[in-house]
């Protein structure tokens, strides 16, 4: 507490008095000599206007009186904007644009925030150069990263961020024009390269864009474009780094344990619990469809809209997997479009343990009604590759069911639903997909179907002996349907099959659909593990029904821990490959 002033003698109040008026006389004469300054830059005597222009370039190691002439300027200029010409004073208007938030303490940061706030305000001229210095500060300059490590480094980020938001939204109440200027200045800025140096830059820059997102003039910045500016980041993220790259630098990490995943999956965690997670999902659907469907060897951007729909299952899981189904009914959509959806399905469906078990039969329902109808209108040439887009489907819907199967038939209403699809007529067509289908796949569903009496055509069982044929070779051996449908979440594992007792699965079930991929995959240092008890609470109800649960990760430490349930799939992941078939 601070000893009120009738507590001091007269003595002392006058003195205290007389310290006021001559720091007012100062201010006074700092203010008079700014703007005296600013009209010396049209003469020839400018030397107090490059000296001016020199204040605003120190920013080391400054002492308390720098301090406070760089504070008293600052103000002194915001007093002025009227008398800033950006021609005459395009020097001085530059030095200011380029001034780093990260290099002052609080008081300058105020006084700075404080003029770029006035210089917005003031003409439409400043705007853009407004912003744009505003979200430069997203991001510190490159020798305060490592700085970020450390308590003071998270302490300077927060006061610096806290005003930077602030600033954005102040400018957007005065000026409202200017939310719809910071979108493409936060495009245009955001980082591209990524290396091990780039990588906190990235991150943060990330984390400023979901908060511009979710701030109070996140719509009409565009919330939309911030969602799907992240994923076609995330997109170059597949690009630019190969997962090789990643376990050079640690052999243990994992997809979950990179802070570009984290700070998304956080994200979508905040939306959800502001409800907020089904708007955002349409961006990310939207996005899905333009960015991630077709790209080459995706191996991260895809987990983004499978976590929003694990976090919420009903609305957003539902209506991702009847967006993939209607894409693949639609003959609108390219051949290659078409299979891509549908490879994503057959995983999505096969490992989303969150999705209902009625909504799965009815997606089963809905391709086996496409493959049945395209059986019936083909006829003569059995090529293959004219037949794509068919056996993809063919294909899904076995994946599918060796992995659901034992669930569906264990519900008697279901069973009988599964019983009335067109399964053998599918499948015992003159195109014959069983012989072109991927060999593991269409074992491992023909002994299911068989132990659960599934397939039958006038009342007879149908089995096939020959589960590769020729034509099945000369399909495109190692660019057949098993590239084209690969796994999102990798493993076949832990399954209960209709085969098998009640005791569940053994280990040797481990490389059922793709032993030669699972085989290489266990050479690699820190790809696939062994089923440990390490997991996390937050992923029990989310990742950790997906399969894809991080062995352990820093999303421990944001997500929290459950010892209570065990995991009921592999722990460990290898990042998953997008369709890149030459059908």
């Amino acid at each position: 507490m601070g000893v009120e002033p009738a507590n001091y003698t007269k003595e002392e109040q006058y003195q205290q008095m007389e310290a006021d008026d001559d720091i007012d006389r100062t201010d006074s004469e700092i203010v008079f000599h700014i703007r005296q300054a600013l009209k010396s830059a049209s003469s020839d005597e400018n030397d107090d206007y490059n000296e001016l222009v020199g204040l605003l370039h120190y920013n080391d190691r400054l002492s308390p009186e720098d301090v406070a002439m760089l504070v008293t300027s600052l103000k002194a200029l915001s007093g002025a904007v009227s008398c800033i010409d950006t021609v005459l004073h395009g020097s001085l208007l530059d030095t200011i644009f380029n001034m780093s938030l990260w290099s002052y303490g609080p008081e300058v940061m105020d006084a700075l925030i404080e003029l770029i706030i006035t210089l917005a305000a003031s003409s439409g001229k400043y705007v853009d150069s407004c912003l744009d210095m505003l979200v430069c500060n997203f991001t510190p300059p490159k020798r305060f990263i490592e700085a970020l490590k450390w308590p003071y480094g998270v302490a300077k980020k927060d006061h610096v961020l806290v005003r930077v938001h602030s600033a954005l939204e102040y400018i957007s109440g005065l000026v409202p024009l200017a939310p719809s200027r910071l979108l493409p200045i936060v495009l245009q800025r955001m980082p591209k390269v990524f290396n091990n140096l780039q990588e906190p830059v990235v991150v943060m820059f990330v984390e400023n864009m979901f908060k511009l997102e979710s701030s109070a003039i996140g719509e009409l910045v565009g919330r939309r474009m911030l969602i799907m500016a992240v994923v076609d980041l995330l997109i170059d993220f597949d690009v630019e780094v190969g997962w090789d790259d990643i376990l050079e630098e640690n052999p243990q990490k994992g997809i979950f344990e990179m802070d570009l995943m984290v700070t998304t999956f956080e994200h979508l965690k905040y939306c959800k619990e502001n409800g907020r997670l089904v708007e955002v999902f349409e961006s990310l659907l939207q996005s899905f469809q333009i960015t991630v469907l077709n790209a080459y060897k995706s191996k991260f951007a895809q987990f983004v809209i499978f976590y929003a729909c694990s976090l919420d299952s009903e609305i957003c899981g539902t209506r991702f997997a009847e967006f993939l189904a209607d894409m693949y009914i639609c003959c609108s959509f390219p051949p290659l479009t078409r299979m891509s959806a549908v490879a994503y399905l057959a995983s999505f469906m096969s490992r989303g343990r969150f999705l209902s078990t009625p909504l799965v039969v009815n997606i089963l329902g809905r391709l086996a009604k496409c493959c049945s109808d395209y059986c019936r209108l083909q006829s003569g040439n059995s090529d293959p590759k004219i037949h794509r887009v068919f056996y993809a489907g063919c294909q899904a819907i076995m994946y599918v069911l060796c992995f659901r199967m034992r669930s569906i038939i264990d519900i008697p209403n279901l069973k009988s639903q599964i019983s009335g699809f067109p399964l053998s007529q599918i499948f015992t067509s003159h195109l014959e997909p069983l012989k072109v289908c991927l060999p593991s796949i269409v074992e491992e569903f023909l002994q299911q179907a068989k132990s659960a009496n599934l397939l039958r055509k006038s009342g007879t069982p149908v089995f096939h002996d020959m589960l590769e044929s020729e034509l099945s070779k000369a399909f495109g051996g190692i660019e057949r349907l098993d590239i084209s449908i690969r796994p999102n979440f990798v493993y076949w594992s832990m399954v209960r099959k209709t085969y098998e007792d009640d005791e569940g699965s053994s280990d040797e079930d481990v490389d059922v659909f793709y032993p030669e991929t699972n085989r290489a995959a266990s050479r690699d240092e820190g790809i696939v593990e062994s089923f440990e008890d390490d997991y996390l609470d937050e992923f029990n109800d989310t990742l950790n029904r997906m399969s894809i649960t991080p062995k352990d990760s820093t999303l421990k430490s944001r997500f929290g821990r459950n010892s209570q349930t065990p995991m009921q799939m592999p722990s460990k992941l290898r990042p998953s490959m997008s369709p890149e078939s030459s059908l």
